[in-house]
């Protein structure tokens, strides 16, 4: 596509409507990719997402947006668009054998993750499966399977994950990055040293702390145990990314047999936020073949076709993770629909990921798990201080896992062929403290699936928990409090959700906020961590 004369307004219609109609084809194919996990399907999508992938890849139109920018453009949605555009199709400009390349490699892996059920004991499982023997065993021998288990996805994918990188990094090259890491980040609109700076000075924030917190759960671990050493099967989860039973107060007894879905639904509630439809439209109990992650897809950004696809059993995990992905689903459906296509969605990775965790923390909010979930005032009161300490360890335990996601995915991208599974162990030991066990040499990095299918992502969860923070002590000083205050909502739509991508997420948090990100807020409430 040429410029000539075509006027910016035009310009972003026309490339909008391309661009729009290819994206709602390929979400619902995705959709049903994740939701039955055939070979069909995956063709599909993989087709699909190809040719979104050439249409956003149109060098003609960059040249085109390019050009529109560098003049001037005096309405200022129509200049978002652009702007919009313009970092969009950047991200594309690749040549066709590197694009059936890219897409093929990560759809390869994320149909592995969606298929592959290991063995533990002779038994296939799934992740769920390990995840609650890991909570409920205390046999050593019996958790070092389990957790040997959840990584075996990673020496079936690492070869593939590698190549993803030296490809992408081929890309960002020809286009004139240092290496595809670097161009995300610019792509996302955020500045890398500003980026590592801001999470340096939470780290060392935070050190004393989680130190001096989990050497005490590590004791206790050492008595329950038996163990003279503790390694990262005696904890929790795979990733020592959340809260550990052993150091909070559990949540599954109280929550018994509670639909995590109609809880959700009545949360948002109370922000006069209607999210029954959504529920209606998901995807979210357990079954072979189906995804075990969870994710909120907006369809076609129209506030009609929200879904959100999960694995829910009862008890706390799941709990925060509906009320996690309906904060995403409650951004969407609340996004101002006058808005054009390109601006329909949040202003940021980040900023949808602040609504996420700031909605998942309430299953440990004292008011929440009673006026929502109907917990007895008194057992609830009872624990409320535990609760407080559970909330901030956990906040903690998160942001000290991202460090150890962002700081490697840094690596990965500056060096695919270095020793990525000792720079692994090194990053752990660092960050989180989990030992390397003894003679340990296997991919265990490429076990997340994140790297390969949603790669420079992750800091964006640490950003969001701050703006989370800084979210909710906004929210607290101007209305009073978070739940049962239908003015909260009023704040989160009106500031955050109904913009959607009109202006840049520093101007986005400065008008919703009345100040730029910072994390003061999150690194307060991490002073309530008790070891």
């Amino acid at each position: 596509m040429q410029s000539g004369g075509v006027p910016p307004a035009r310009l972003a219609e026309t490339l909008e409507a391309r661009i729009r109609d290819a994206e709602v084809e390929f979400h619902r194919a995705y959709w049903d990719s994740q939701v039955d996990s055939t070979d069909e399907a995956n063709r599909r999508r993989v087709e699909l997402e190809l040719e979104l992938r050439r249409i956003k890849g149109d060098a003609d139109a960059l040249g085109a947006v390019s050009a529109a920018l560098a003049g001037e453009v005096h309405d200022p949605v129509v200049k978002r668009q652009l702007e919009v555009l313009k970092l969009s199709l950047t991200g594309n400009q690749m040549d066709e054998a590197e694009r059936e390349q890219m897409v093929s490699l990560s759809s390869a892996v994320e149909s592995e993750f969606a298929s592959h059920r290991p063995l533990v004991d002779g038994k296939r499982v799934s992740d769920n499966e390990i995840d609650e023997l890991l909570r409920s065993s205390d046999d050593s021998d019996e958790r070092r399977r389990a957790w040997e288990a959840s990584k075996e996805i990673g020496a079936v994918v690492a070869g593939r994950v590698r190549e993803l990188a030296r490809v992408r990094n081929r890309m960002a090259r020809n286009l004139g990055f240092a290496d595809y890491y670097r161009m995300s980040l610019e792509l996302q609109e955020i500045d890398e040293t500003w980026l590592y700076a801001l999470f340096d000075d939470l780290a060392d924030a935070t050190n004393d702390a989680f130190k001096s917190w989990k050497g005490d759960l590590d004791e206790r671990l050492s008595r329950r145990f038996g163990a003279t050493e503790i390694y990262p099967w005696h904890y929790a989860d795979p990733f020592f990314q959340s809260l550990p039973p052993d150091g909070r107060v559990r949540l599954d007894p109280l929550l018994g047999d509670s639909s995590a879905p109609d809880l959700a639904v009545r949360t948002f509630a109370g922000w006069n936020i209607d999210l029954a439809p959504v529920i209606d439209a998901s995807d979210l109990f357990p079954r072979a073949n189906k995804c075990q992650h969870a994710f909120c897809l907006d369809v076609d950004r129209s506030g009609n076709d929200v879904r959100i696809l999960a694995n829910v059993v009862p008890g706390e995990y799941w709990t925060e993770v509906m009320l996690h992905e309906s904060g995403h689903a409650a951004y969407d459906v609340s996004i101002d629909r006058h808005l054009p296509y390109l601006l329909r969605r949040a202003s940021h990775i980040f900023v949808t990921e602040a609504a996420a965790l700031l909605s998942g923390r309430l299953v440990r909010d004292p008011v929440w798990l009673e006026t929502i979930a109907g917990i007895d005032g008194g057992q609830v009161r009872s624990i409320e201080g535990d609760l407080r300490c559970a909330a901030s360890t956990q906040a903690l335990l998160f942001a000290r896992w991202c460090m150890v996601m962002t700081h490697f995915e840094r690596a990965l991208y500056a060096d695919p062929e270095a020793d990525l599974d000792s720079r692994w162990w090194e990053l752990v030991e660092h960050f989180q403290l989990v030992p390397r066990p003894p003679g340990r040499s296997a991919p265990d990095w490429a076990a997340k699936i994140h790297l390969a299918v949603a790669p420079v992502y992750y800091h964006n969860y640490l950003l969001g928990d701050m703006l989370a923070s800084q979210l909710a002590a906004t929210i607290r000083a101007e209305v009073g409090g978070l739940l049962g205050v239908p003015a909260a909502g009023e704040v989160l739509v009106d500031r955050l959700f109904r913009p959607g991508n009109l202006m840049r997420w520093d101007a986005l948090i400065e008008q919703a906020t009345g100040r730029a990100l910072r994390a003061d807020d999150l690194a307060e409430e991490l002073q309530t961590v008790r070891a």
